[in-house]
């Protein structure tokens, strides 16, 4: 007889349910591994790390890195040792600044009726810190020179001050 058999702990099928792979019903990745993936690639691209080093580093194909950090496919546990270990983060680095909809959609929420279907929330705004923008203005900024960056720094600093607050 299969050890996974009824009532042995194992998740009813539901309409929401996830398959096998992790993957939500209509085939788009779960959302942790699409934000995991997300701050893998910030922190490569702070460190100033190509796909190929940091795939190099791990084992990995340029390829594969990829594929983490779109969320297309999902990372394992050891391997997001390993990832912390060469980026330099703790494993908790990925999963900070997570979105309540990114933890509202996880499949476990939605198969226990706690989040609606995947669906992006009106007025949700992504990420500031997930957007090219952002990670091209990161990277100019730390090739000025330092004494140049820092009155960079303090006339944004200023400027944000002074500027009306989003309510």
């Amino acid at each position: 007889m299969n050890s996974m058999s009824a009532g042995s702990g194992t998740i009813p099928k539901s309409p929401r349910n996830v398959s096998t792979r992790g993957r939500l019903d209509d085939g788009a990745p779960n959302p942790v591994d699409v934000h995991v993936g997300g701050r893998m690639r910030l922190r490569r691209t702070l460190l100033g790390m190509s796909q190929e080093k940091l795939g190099e580093a791990i084992g990995l194909t340029f390829q594969q890195v990829q594929k983490y950090e779109r969320g297309a496919n999902r990372i394992g546990a050891s391997r997001l040792f390993d990832l912390s270990r060469v980026l330099d983060v703790p494993i908790s680095y990925f999963f900070d600044d997570m979105a309540d909809q990114v933890q509202a959609q996880s499949p476990v929420n939605i198969i226990k009726g706690s989040a609606e279907p995947s669906e992006t929330p009106a007025g949700f705004e992504p990420d500031p810190m997930m957007k090219r923008e952002t990670l091209e203005l990161v990277r100019a900024y730390y090739r000025v020179p330092e004494q140049q960056r820092r009155r960079i720094y303090d006339l944004i600093k200023s400027m944000a001050l002074l500027a009306p607050l989003d309510d």
